[in-house]
């Protein structure tokens, strides 16, 4: 399980503390902990980012953190190490996916299941089942097409809302978590047909709704010696009259959670301030003014109202509460025979809903999103135009002054929660849509070409060849080189590193009947690939744009003798490749020192003695080799390579148990009596067998 942001731990959820640290979080935690109590569900893993940061607890720094027996908060490294707001948090989520991957390893297992969280718990996860060809289910909690909606509907600008939101950036990784979702969990089905649908990637077949459970043993409905909480004592220094009847609000001082409406609501009808109190419970605060921009404005709001309509002695807004206060809240309101009110513009689920619901509390909630099935299954209250504030107020009246209908709405409400709402029918659920899950990739793969799950996050030692010449050119041999790996239960790795751009390298692949690697490096070291789905670097291709000035490259090798262009095709970002005639064109140091007497850093690639490929300074084969072997922790002395021309020369030399085929171009000789390179006498990939057999690879590993 994937939720980047917010303050994640699994005691004393510091709910309300800012815009990041919601509903969304303490659904995480209480579905990991319903998960690993199923029979069936050995292991679970929820990964967060790490947080040192002394204006937050140092709970956040734990690198793990036990749930319960079998399920964990792992805590990852993720750009700086300060608490960061979630809008922020962009570009480093590729980092949190890398260190993701290194705590795979660290298990020495892959998941079955990755399910992501949000939008940039989303974006990763997407890598991560790519990487990794797992499945992934992903809750998007809330969508940055509907809000950006919302807002707009407020009257702020495009622009204002794309400087502070990063929208378009979370639109595009919804659509991506979208695009490689096998599964999307929504709360609701008003969630599917209404908020989903505007999206590009709308594909409601793979949609299912599967509401969030509750906590029975912590939310339930108070006794009839009800004995007045800690809580209460906080909330009867603001009342004059603390015995009327208890109208609660429980939200973060979010504008989405429309508080504001709800005051003046409140504050606008008389009969209703005779009849009950206002408690509001807006999060944990120390400092107004220490608060940032968003919950301060709507704190400062909160504060005008309630001296523009003189409500001292009827509303209370404590400064703190825990965790813990927030089930005793509930009961004390129902106890009151009050009100829980949801005025927010828009509602993905409202899991305060259900608390309120589960602890014997009607509601009063927003007509948008989640409250439409929550009281259509539970029959416990009404739904508002969250705007219409003369009609919100007259609601709650109504509501109050009916005392029959009270009763009704409260008991319906426990009833209705341990129906539809229990975590025990949620993980019921969800496992049984897995299952379907997994049983349409096991009838998809069996008419599909043969697909080899990634052995990267458990393999201890890779095999990488180039293709033309080495891999492929003798069918015999490669067959058996393909049966010898798959005999290998899944402890060696196996890629590819070639000069042919990606599309050309998995076509001719397909043809040979290769199957699929886990992973590609391609177009001479300059792009480094993942699985069936094609899963690009974006690591490598950060590191190797340094430098990088392709179109001034090419205008200083524009008028060069013996050299032309290859085609478009062949052209790729990191990439400029050109025939090259040997007898006409200028030896390779001296192409070397021109383009660095205009300041033009490349790495300057000559193979078969007719092709010149100009990469990025910091790419080459050997290069990518050692990064990827480096990212995925798998020693480079254990690491086989196998190549035929002047281009695998780097990824040959040095600490890599280097193997060249029979067949090998003139360039190679001068590799001949180097220490870790073996000379094979056969061709293509029975050279390759007569490698790995050399080096005692597939077993023990030597090195003679």
């Amino acid at each position: 399980m994937i939720n980047v942001h917010g303050l994640v731990r699994g005691h004393d959820l510091e709910l309300g503390r800012d815009a990041d640290t919601g509903g969304q979080i303490k659904y995480a935690m209480e579905l990991a902990r319903a998960l690993i109590t199923h029979p069936r569900v050995e292991r679970v893993d929820l990964l967060t980012r790490m947080i040192i940061d002394s204006k937050v607890s140092e709970d956040y720094s734990k690198p793990v953190e036990e749930l319960e027996p079998g399920a964990h908060i792992v805590r990852l490294i993720c750009g700086p190490r300060r608490y960061l707001r979630k809008e922020v948090l962009w570009p480093y989520l590729d980092s949190f996916a890398d260190q993701a991957l290194k705590h795979i390893r660290r298990i020495g297992r892959v998941p079955d299941i990755i399910h992501s969280h949000y939008a940039d718990g989303g974006y990763v996860g997407a890598r991560l089942s790519g990487l990794l060809e797992v499945p992934l289910v992903h809750t998007g909690h809330s969508l940055g097409r509907v809000k950006r909606m919302r807002l707009i509907d407020q009257g702020i600008k495009h622009d204002v809302i794309e400087k502070q939101y990063h929208m378009s950036q979370r639109i595009e990784a919804e659509e991506v978590a979208l695009d490689n979702a096998a599964m999307v969990i929504a709360s609701t089905q008003q969630e599917i047909g209404q908020q989903y649908s505007i999206y590009d990637n709308y594909q409601p077949r793979s949609m299912v709704v599967i509401p969030p459970g509750i906590d029975l043993e912590r939310f339930n409905p108070p006794k009839r010696r009800y004995n007045k909480p800690p809580i209460y004592d906080d909330l009867i220094r603001f009342l004059n009259d603390p015995g009327k009847p208890i109208i609660l609000a429980l939200s973060r001082p979010d504008v989405r959670k429309n508080i504001s409406t709800l005051i003046r609501a409140y504050g606008e009808n008389k009969k209703l301030r005779e009849k009950a109190n206002l408690v509001i419970i807006a999060g944990s605060r120390t400092d107004i003014q220490a608060m940032e921009k968003g919950p301060r404005s709507v704190m400062t709001e909160l504060l005008i109202l309630i001296d523009r309509y003189d409500l001292y002695g009827s509303v209370a807004y404590p400064k703190q509460h825990s965790a813990e206060d927030v089930p005793d809240l509930y009961r004390l309101a129902a106890d009151s025979q009050g009100i829980f009110v949801n005025p927010a513009l828009t509602e993905p689920f409202g899991l305060t809903l259900l608390e309120a619901a589960a602890s014997g509390l009607p509601l009063v909630a927003t007509e948008d999103g989640g409250p439409l099935d929550i009281v259509d299954h539970c029959r416990n209250g009404v739904l508002i135009d969250p705007l219409d504030v003369d009609r919100l107020g007259e609601v709650l009246l109504e509501a109050l002054s009916n005392r029959e209908q009270w009763k009704r709405w409260s008991q319906n409400g426990i009833k209705g929660v341990k129906e539809h709402f229990s975590w025990q029918s949620h993980v019921a659920k969800y496992l049984r849509e897995v299952d379907k899950i997994y049983k349409q990739n096991t009838t998809t793969r069996k008419t599909a070409s043969p697909v080899i799950k990634s052995r990267l996050p458990v393999a201890d030692r890779l095999v990488v060849c180039d293709i033309d010449n080495t891999l492929i050119g003798d069918k015999a041999g490669l067959m058996e080189l393909i049966k010898r790996l798959q005999d290998c239960d899944g402890h060696v790795g196996f890629g590819v590193a070639t000069g042919r751009r990606i599309e050309s390298a998995r076509k001719v692949l397909n043809e040979w009947q290769v199957p699929m690697p886990d992973f590609y490096i391609s177009s001479v070291g300059s792009e480094i690939h993942y699985g069936p789905r094609i899963v690009q670097d974006s690591g490598w291709k950060r590191h190797i744009e340094y430098r990088w000035k392709p179109d001034a490259i090419r205008e200083a090798m524009q008028d060069m003798p013996g050299i032309r262009m290859q085609p478009k095709e062949d052209q790729r970002e990191f990439k400029i490749s050109y025939f090259i005639d040997p007898a006409k064109a200028p030896k390779m140091r001296e192409i070397t020192r021109h383009l660095r007497k205009l300041d033009l850093h490349v790495k300057v690639i000559y193979s078969h003695q007719a092709f010149l490929d100009l990469l990025p300074v910091r790419a080459s084969k050997g290069a990518a080799l050692r990064y990827l072997a480096d990212k995925w922790d798998i020693p480079i002395d254990r690491v086989l390579v196998a190549g035929d021309s002047g281009n695998d020369e780097e990824m040959l030399n040095g600490d890599t148990l280097g193997v060249v085929v029979c067949n090998h171009s003139p360039e190679l000789e001068k590799l001949r009596d180097r220490d870790r390179i073996y000379f094979a006498e056969g061709q293509y990939a029975w050279g390759v067998i007569q490698g790995i057999e050399h080096y005692d690879f597939l077993n023990n590993i030597c090195i003679s």
